[in-house]
């Protein structure tokens, strides 16, 4: 009986990991231009860590996470987003007593038991940015800018920027008090899950995705109105740097965000081209979260982009991946050992090689060639090795030159190589 993989937690396979890693190596190079380092945390924690900056009430916690005890009765999950384990890791370290400013991002597995469906698997891969340390407006402006120019560098184009402020701990209060006021005249059309937390986390109802509670509150007071004066300034001066950089933007004041943490600013960076309007990357500012997981009470701001997802916009316009320099066909049991001495040493130069090691013949070794679309193939055999030269044949215009096969033709194969471009 053969054993099928983990549903929703899928491979990623050969002809797909080009594209993943061109996704990534994107996201260093970006992220480097605006002064952030990466940070690798565990994909196990401790369950409390998420309970308590997620919140109790959110449907990651109550329902999507992966937790179990382990030997000892310790209660772990797997990291079900990247955040919370990089404030963990921020206030274990006391990595606040170096830089007054801390900039970090993540790229790695994250883990939630929910419905597989297109772009979202109970394995996903997320990468991330947080900033600690500021409540500059000026921040929240880098942070998207950034979010952005990586999305152009990657050839992402019609990404929409929804923005919003969800407020403070000092105004939000008062506009809960009036969104549960509301909520409770229209507790027949919500759904079961929004009628049993509408008190204890009110502004989920207005995310909800279940056509009756969208429409049951289409005329929800907004947070915009209910901001202190305080969020009312730094919204503005976000808006007023996200103009001075030219930054296109959408003010939706129904984004509320699926975790208990944001604060202030929340954003969304949304596309059409996965079917319904999808969001591709999600954020916000998280001012109170440092100091909910033990840390310093500092402010701080991030966001997380799907991989999965940006694989598949990017599906269509994948890299090319690029075939060995050389290929070496031998032909027999001495040209064949020959060959792999020859081979291992061009790799010691950087050189891209590859042989047959199923002693085929000249024909099947140079279809194989082809295949691979490897650039030139050394072609060895007894003949060859006797007269102490061979043909080394370039695949693109079937033209070839003897080389000897001697010292000499490792500096020959890398200068050849090496000029291919020229």
């Amino acid at each position: 009986m053969s054993i099928s993989g983990v549903k929703g937690m899928n491979d990623i396979l050969a002809e797909d990991t080009p594209l993943w890693q061109e996704l990534e190596s994107a996201a260093r190079r970006i992220f480097s231009l605006y002064g952030f380092s990466e940070i690798r945390t565990p994909v196990v924690e401790r369950t409390e860590l998420f309970c308590r900056s997620i919140g109790e009430t959110t449907d990651i916690v109550e329902k999507e996470m992966y937790t179990f005890e382990d030997r000892n009765g310790l209660s772990l999950t797997l990291r079900p987003e990247g955040t919370a384990p990089v404030m963990r890791a921020f206030a274990q370290h006391r990595m606040h007593a170096s830089d007054q400013i801390t900039k970090l991002y993540y790229m790695g597995p994250m883990f939630r038991y929910e419905r597989p469906q297109k772009g979202r698997y109970r394995q996903f891969h997320q990468i991330g940015a947080e900033v600690i340390g500021s409540e500059d407006a000026r921040i929240d402006a880098q942070v998207l800018a950034m979010l952005l120019h990586y999305f152009e560098a990657i050839g992402l184009q019609d990404v929409e920027l929804q923005i919003n402020s969800l407020g403070c701990p000092e105004c939000r209060p008062g506009y809960r008090d009036q969104l549960v006021a509301f909520i409770e005249q229209r507790l027949d059309s919500l759904c079961d899950d929004c009628r049993r937390r509408y008190r204890t986390n009110p502004l989920r109802v207005l995310d909800c995705k279940v056509p009756g509670c969208a429409e049951a509150t289409v005329e929800a007071p907004s947070v915009l109105d209910h901001l202190c004066t305080g969020c009312q300034d730094h919204f503005a001066r976000v808006r007023g740097h996200l103009g001075d950089l030219e930054l296109p933007y959408a003010i939706n004041p129904r984004m509320v965000r699926g975790l208990d943490y944001y604060t202030r600013t929340t954003f969304e960076l949304l596309t059409s081209h996965l079917g319904a309007q999808s969001a591709v990357a999600a954020g916000g500012r998280y001012d109170g979260l440092l100091r909910q997981v033990g840390g310093p009470d500092l402010p701080g701001i991030g966001f997380a982009m799907g991989v999965e997802r940006l694989a598949l916009l990017r599906g269509e316009s994948r890299p090319t991946v690029e075939g060995p320099d050389l290929f070496i066909a031998a032909l027999g049991e001495t040209a064949g050992r020959e060959a792999f001495r020859i081979m291992s040493k061009l790799q010691l130069k950087g050189i891209r090689v590859e042989i047959d090691y199923r002693g085929g013949s000249l024909k099947s070794q140079m279809r194989r060639a082809d295949k691979l679309a490897a650039q030139r193939v050394l072609i060895l055999g007894e003949d060859e090795l006797n007269r102490g030269t061979a043909p080394l044949k370039q695949m693109a215009d079937g033209s070839q030159v003897e080389v000897r096969i001697d010292e000499k033709l490792f500096d020959l194969c890398a200068h050849l190589l090496s000029t291919e471009g020229d």
